[in-house]
């Protein structure tokens, strides 16, 4: 029985599981397979969500790119009625060197949420990077200073510049309550960090 005789029509979302930094090549090969073997049919959209930052290190400002779901790739197609994969989609996703299994069970997939489609959707079609830059910090957290002539002072995060990727840390030096201000990438958080961004407001 053809494809087009058992197959549902809507497409929905599916993660396909990855080789580690091999999101980029499955994706490019699935859609060349796509155009080549005729799968659109059974086979709609490809995505691999990523963000676009900006960063600042020592006052130079660099865009960086980022995987958001690192070894998976977002997938939209058709399944049989009995909810596995269309045996065409099927051979090709095998092909695909680096491609593994989809989340869910072996030839019956988990299709996403709406909640989760809505989600990745709009991180893939989302602009690139805006004027901010990307810091990593909350007013709070407890933070060590890695680089400069403060190098291994602890002190607290109390304000945060993204515009310039600047963080104004309160160091004890001394004895007194001193504060620096600092670029996001001399800083790193301590265990506690995170515990503590959660009560620093």
């Amino acid at each position: 029985m053809a494809d087009t005789q058992t197959t549902v029509t809507d497409m929905q979302w599916f993660v396909l599981k990855v080789a580690s930094n091999r999101e980029d090549d499955v994706r490019e090969k699935l859609e060349r397979k796509i155009k080549a073997e005729g799968l659109g049919d059974l086979i709609g959209r490809v995505l691999v969500p990523r963000e676009r930052v900006k960063r600042v290190k020592s006052g130079q400002q660099k865009v960086a790119e980022h995987k958001l779901y690192p070894g998976y790739v977002f997938v939209e197609m058709v399944l049989e009625k009995d909810g596995k994969i269309p045996e065409r989609a099927w051979y090709a996703f095998r092909d695909i060197q680096g491609a593994g299994d989809f989340i869910g069970e072996r030839n019956r997939p988990n299709p996403m949420t709406a909640k989760e489609v809505e989600k990745i959707i709009a991180e893939a079609e989302k602009p690139d990077a805006g004027s901010s830059v990307k810091v990593e910090f909350r007013k709070g957290d407890q933070v060590k200073i890695r680089e400069g002539p403060f190098e291994s002072f602890e002190g607290e995060v109390d304000e945060i510049n993204p515009e310039k990727g600047l963080v104004r840390v309160i160091v004890s030096i001394f004895g007194r309550a001193t504060p620096l201000e600092l670029e996001y990438w001399q800083l790193e958080k301590t265990k506690d960090g995170d515990s503590a961004a959660g009560a620093g407001d």
